[in-house]
């Protein structure tokens, strides 16, 4: 009996409060072994995996940076060499983030990586490059300086055209602080923290040359041979026919 089968033949564990519930689908979709995986498929060596994670590094940097910069006020940076620093700081991690986040998204568009059930992973990618344009629009408005004063009512005509300015008054500083520091950070931080949940629960999109070795798309395991857990290899012909009547 294979592996797969054995653990197909133990009873399942019944839950009946909703905490319950929630644990069991937990464990289910999400085992620890695909929350905090130790190995990973060869192909995930190529150079356009890594732009996610640089994403990710660089909007660590966004929120420390961000964080040291509202404890000191929007005005701090225009006094203080260090708060210029924090802010220069601020400012590239974001470039990066966008310049990451761009070519990553690139990247998984020319892979279709909505393949394999993964539709709800790309929504959340794009849905967090969206959220983060909001984002970066209401930072470059904080700036305290002519070019953010310059934004703000170059776009406040947009906004009204488009009916959003009865909410969103750019020439509000403490409205945008507001949503600066405390609504779209956690927005753009669920958004990227869902998008990677559901990246170890459905696996690292593989290569279109390479799906058929993806192990999340069969629900196998690879070993190091290439083979699936639970699975025999396939029996290979012989080469030479002839040598095998002889050795009889």
């Amino acid at each position: 009996m294979s592996i797969r089968e054995e653990q197909k033949s133990e009873p399942a564990e019944e839950y009946y409060t909703w905490t319950g519930k929630a644990r069991g689908w937990l464990l289910k979709h999400l085992p620890a072994d695909k929350l905090l995986p130790q190995d990973q498929p060869s192909y995930v060596a190529s150079w356009i995996y890594v732009f996610g994670m640089g994403a990710i590094v660089s909007l660590v940097f966004i929120v420390v940076s961000g964080v040291v910069l509202s404890l000191n006020g929007p005005a701090w940076y225009h006094i203080s060499d260090f708060g210029h620093f924090v802010n220069s700081v601020h400012l590239w991690s974001v470039e990066v983030f966008f310049i990451t986040m761009v070519v990553h998204l690139w990247g998984k568009y020319w892979m279709a990586a909505w393949r394999g059930g993964r539709t709800l992973t790309w929504i959340t990618g794009v849905a967090a490059f969206l959220v983060s344009i909001v984002a970066a629009f209401t930072g470059y408005l904080l700036q305290t300086n002519f070019d953010s004063q310059w934004i703000a009512f170059e776009g406040k005509d947009a906004l009204n055209a488009s009916g959003i300015g009865a909410w969103f008054n750019v020439a509000d500083l403490g409205q945008i602080f507001g949503f600066h520091i405390v609504l779209l950070p956690l927005a753009v931080g669920a958004v990227v923290a869902l998008h990677v949940i559901l990246v170890r629960m459905h696996g690292v999109v593989p290569p279109i040359d390479a799906a058929e070795s993806d192990a999340q798309l069969s629900g196998d395991v690879l070993l190091g041979d290439g083979t699936a857990l639970g699975h025999s290899p396939a029996a290979q012909p012989d080469a030479n026919p002839e040598q095998r009547e002889a050795t009889r």
